[in-house]
């Protein structure tokens, strides 16, 4: 887009009004003018086994919502109505998901959550980078002729202003814009890594580098791109045309787009902490859960008296589907046969049945047994945990039933023979693990 005196104008009048407000939302043309596409076809095989039969934006977290809720959420929130999803491995579930809990906005208002999976319109190829899935969905994008494109990633938990962010960009009179947060430097090998001048011009990209660059004035941080980009619509549809042409291209955002774009055009780098949303004194909150470690400790995170990530909090919501279910129900109340839950979530159509639940989060419909106990542990939806069984620092995937007086999260060594262990120490258990049959992933 063009930048222009009206829409500068406009960008600085909305950070005014970001000024000074511990959390506000405004809605503004910019917001309205711009198309979000959410990039959730990753398979996340980190995650080893939880990913078998799901993508990871489909992944469930925090007991009741699945990871792609937060980019959704952040898009609704912030007034950014116009969505696409590009789907692409193993994406049912998460399809599923999206039809039932987002079918809300009003196709009358121009507001829409559109599922995009490959289909090889271009070409006989499904995606072959996420360059490549804006590339191969650009007559969608250019049909509803948006001024900006924010192009997201669909894996991570965090709660972000968009409006902000696109205000940012535009008072930058910036090509492209990258969001970012800083890491510790030396964590940030696993990122995309920016080097930027005093502006916070971005001067070099280094995707993934063994050696990463710190942050200018901060020699133990480094600003690692969050999968979040701001594009100036016409530059981006410029831009994917000509990486499609390159055949040594691996049709990346971060191996080749960037790079690319970095030394030629004007690349800025938006802090996270400018735009997230959060109370005042609280640390921006973004993560990501792409490993088992990772997984199991964000999710118990949320169990602690004041959990970074706020789930309460009624102005920025995080919207999902959820079945109709029943309160979580604890009975029987005997010395060594008591129904009862401490520093733990428990979602609806849990009974916890004369067991006992410690620093835990359990998703919905699972089912606890007398007797049996349940320590740091997370159990995904319709879990049942069969009577003296004992579960310590152990995910449980879904449908999984564990059996009457089986011991897991003991011993790591017994553990490795029929389950896999994290190198933190954490225990995965599926049903297959079991011996069971695989119960439909929801």
């Amino acid at each position: 887009m063009m930048v222009t005196p009206e829409n500068r104008e406009h960008a600085a009048t909305s950070i005014a009004l970001a000024e000074g407000t511990a959390n506000p939302r405004f809605v503004s043309q910019l917001t309205k003018n711009a198309f979000a596409l959410i990039l959730a076809g990753g398979r996340g095989s980190r995650l080893r086994q939880l990913t078998d039969w799901r993508a990871k934006p489909g992944l469930a977290f925090g007991g009741k919502f699945k990871i792609i809720d937060f980019a959704l959420s952040n898009c609704v929130n912030s007034g950014v109505r116009r969505i696409g999803v590009a789907t692409q491995y193993k994406s049912h579930s998460l399809i599923q998901h999206i039809q039932r809990g987002w079918s809300f906005l009003d196709g009358r208002f121009d507001e829409f959550v559109q599922l995009l999976p490959a289909q090889q319109r271009v070409e006989e190829a499904w995606y072959r980078g996420t360059a490549d899935a804006i590339f191969q969905n650009l007559d969608i994008l250019r049909e509803h002729a948006p001024e900006h494109v924010l192009v997201l990633a669909g894996d991570h938990i965090y709660k972000m202003d968009y409006g902000k962010l696109l205000a940012w960009h535009v008072s930058r009179q910036a090509d492209l814009t990258v969001a970012c947060v800083e890491v510790p430097r030396l964590e940030a090998r696993g990122f995309g890594v920016m080097h930027v001048d005093e502006n916070d011009r971005v001067t070099d990209f280094l995707e993934k580098p063994d050696d990463p660059p710190a942050i200018p004035g901060d020699p133990d941080h480094a600003l690692a791109s969050m999968g979040v980009y701001v594009f100036n619509a016409a530059f981006l549809y410029e831009q994917v045309i000509r990486d499609a042409d390159e055949p040594r291209s691996s049709h990346d955002f971060g191996n080749d787009i960037i790079p690319h774009l970095v030394p030629r055009y004007r690349v800025f780098a938006h802090r996270f902490a400018d735009s997230c949303v959060r109370e005042a004194g609280e640390a921006p909150y973004w993560r990501d859960v792409g490993t088992i470690d990772a997984f199991w400790e964000a999710n118990l995170e949320l169990t602690r008296v004041t959990p970074a990530l706020n789930m309460y909090d009624s102005h920025w919501p995080i919207w999902t589907y959820q079945e109709q279910l029943p309160p979580a129900k604890f009975v029987f109340d005997e010395d060594d046969r008591r129904g009862m839950a401490v520093d733990s979530l428990i979602s609806g159509g849990c009974i916890i049945s004369g067991a006992r639940v410690r620093g835990s989060l359990l998703y919905s419909g699972v089912h606890a047994h007398s007797y049996s106990s349940i320590e740091h542990s997370v159990l995904l939806s319709g879990v049942d945990v069969g009577r003296h069984a004992r579960l310590r620092r152990v995910i449980v995937d879904e449908g999984a039933r564990i059996p009457e007086g089986m011991v897991i999260g003991y011993d790591a060594d017994e553990d490795r023979r029929r389950f896999h262990v994290s190198e933190g120490g954490v225990t995965l258990v599926t049903a297959e693990m079991l011996g069971q049959q695989q119960r439909r992933v929801r």
